[in-house]
Parts: structure tokens; sequence; C-alpha cells
């Protein structure tokens, strides 16, 4: 439990001194609440046309010891101060959403087994090839994971990258650099707009 255990010793709430439309998002999110935004890496973009979503990136917010995080995978997967990571979304923006029937499911049993599920994931490198594998992780696959192994909730189906809109000449330019002319077509994949498109979730919040 090292990760979550070591918070305690984390400053004072970050959103102490935050503004009042802040505190309204406070006074909203739950432990164990999804959010999305739009990254502005060209990965990401291809990420957004490919699956013709806004949203290209997204983590499990987590209440550490009365503080708000948000675990990601990024590069490498870790928690991030809440309010930092609206910093690092497009304009800002993002969305929130929350399983629909989350105050009977999501106990707080539940949620700790999420969170010590969470743990192995932490420090692990990100996953710039999108393999269905727990040895790189990256952002939807993460939350995916979470909710299917800790919480038996499966957030979407699983999808192979060929469904997706490959043809967009930035989204073929990213497809080159990382695989050169292998593209594992068939690879099990999920994005973060198939977890924003869920039927399981609700939205609590949405500033875009």
């Amino acid at each position: 439990c090292a990760l979550f255990v070591a918070m305690k010793v984390f400053p004072n709430n970050p959103f102490s001194k935050a503004k009042s439309e802040t505190n309204i998002v406070l006074d909203k999110i739950q432990d164990g609440d999804i959010i999305f935004q739009t990254s502005q890496s060209p990965q990401c973009e291809a990420v957004r046309i490919a699956t013709n979503s806004k949203f290209s990136h997204c983590g499990i917010i987590y209440n550490i010891n009365g503080n708000w995080f948000v675990f990601e995978a990024v590069q490498p997967v870790k928690l991030t101060p809440l309010d930092e990571w609206i910093q690092h979304g497009k304009d800002n923006k993002y969305v929130i959403k929350r399983l629909k029937n989350a105050d009977k499911v999501l106990t707080p049993p539940v949620l700790q087994k999420m969170k010590d599920y969470s743990q192995q994931f932490d420090g692990k490198e990100y996953d710039a090839y999108f393999e269905w594998t727990d040895t790189k992780i990256y952002c939807s696959e993460l939350v995916w994971k979470i909710y299917k192994n800790a919480a038996g909730i499966e957030l979407s189906k699983l999808r192979e990258l060929k469904s997706f809109n490959l043809e967009d000449q930035r989204v073929q330019k990213i497809l080159k650099e990382r695989y050169g002319n292998e593209i594992p077509l068939e690879e099990k994949v999920t994005a973060p707009s198939d977890l924003a498109n869920s039927n399981l979730l609700t939205t609590i919040i949405d500033n875009y």
C-alpha cells in the first residue's frame, strides 16, 4: 500500500485556495469518478481523430486522505493532483462521469480494492504501442482494467485497432512512426471515447 499510504504526507489540499468554480467541482465529485480531457500532443490528436471524439485522455479520480488526485497512465503511471491534471488539458476543459449505480456498487470496500489493485501499475511505463498487456499501460486501458478486475465492471466492449478511423493522414503518420509497416490491426484496444460513451456511466460535470 506504499503508493496511497504515502499520500498521507501530501501537502494541504491543492484546492484550498481555489476559485468558487473549483469548490463546486469538489462538492460534486466522488471517489472512483472518471475524468476525461483533450490532451495536446500529436499522438493525442491522432487518438481523437481515430476515435471521432473530443476526448484523448482519461483517468480515475481518487480521494486519498482528503486530497483529490487523478490516477492516470502517462509517462510514467502516477497519481496527479486533480487541479494539475485539469490544467494539463486543452483550455482546462474536462468531463467527469460516474457509474450510474455507484452508490450501490462502489462501496468503501470496493473502492479500496480498486485503489489496492491500482498500485501494481504505479510507476509503470506508458504504452505507446497500445498493447493489451500489463507490462506497459495506456490511459483508457488503465481505467478499464481497474474497473473490470477490481470492481467486476466491464465499462465497454473491447475493440480491434482496425475498427477505428485510421485513414486520416495525421493518424497514419503516428501509426507509421510506431509500427512501421506492421500495424497490429487485430490488437484488442479500448479508447477514452469508448469509456465516455459507456451506457453504464452518467455525466456529473461537463464544462466543454
